[in-house]
């Protein structure tokens, strides 16, 4: 039987994957998206919902579904104002957990990142980690918070920071190994591939490491 899926986040690097293989995917026949301008993407299977996501609970009678995808986020450097960070990281993915609550979706995958700690010092963990204890909060049958570290991937955007980052981290990741295995850097469609294998398949934890990502990528 085909299944439709949400996909939020569609135009982010994980996002972009995330639909690559939603469209691919013969299991799936409708992919509706939810974001604040129309993709570049022409496919039958799409059905694109451009709105404002700060409202997303207006939209409660069309966000039905089997599955959600949400690829939501930000960075500091791209919103600056914490107001509006807290309302892109936090509150977007929570109203969609919600909404999918309400609707009896299921499934609910989500990116999170690591170090993700509700009481965390730092304002960017501690969003993270709040945003995912109110995920949870839910209990909805199939969920699953992946925490990825640093996502490598071609973006439209600069990132001279998160370049170098990357650079970095390609030194690194060789000597990471055992319980530091989690902070290697990994690849966007890396994090994509584990989203779908997720939501079609049982996997224990809820919680899923940046190493555990990687390893469920390659199922």
């Amino acid at each position: 039987m085909s299944k439709s899926a949400i996909l939020l986040g569609a135009s982010g690097a994980v996002g972009s994957e995330v639909l690559k293989l939603l469209l691919a995917d013969t299991r799936y026949d409708t992919i509706k998206l939810f974001s604040r301008s129309k993709s570049d993407v022409s496919n039958p299977k799409l059905e694109e919902h451009v709105i404002d996501l700060f409202r997303l609970s207006d939209y409660k009678a069309v966000f039905t579904a089997d599955e959600v995808y949400c690829c939501i986020g930000t960075t500091k450097a791209q919103t600056p104002d914490k107001d509006t960070y807290y309302k892109i990281d936090y509150g977007i993915p929570v109203v969609a957990a919600q909404l999918a609550k309400e609707n009896g979706i299921k499934t609910y995958i989500v990116i999170s990142a690591i170090g993700a700690d509700a009481e965390s010092g730092i304002f960017y963990n501690r969003t993270k980690g709040e945003m995912q204890d109110a995920v949870l909060n839910e209990n909805l049958p199939k969920t699953h918070i992946l925490q990825p570290s640093l996502i490598v991937a071609k973006r439209k955007d600069k990132r001279i920071m998160e370049k170098a980052a990357q650079g970095f981290m390609w030194l690194l990741n060789p000597l990471l190994f055992g319980n530091a295995a989690k902070y290697k850097s990994i690849s966007a469609d890396s994090i994509a591939k584990a989203m779908l294998w997720l939501a079609n398949n049982s996997y224990q934890n809820t919680i899923v490491s940046s190493d555990k990502i990687k390893e469920i990528s390659r199922k």
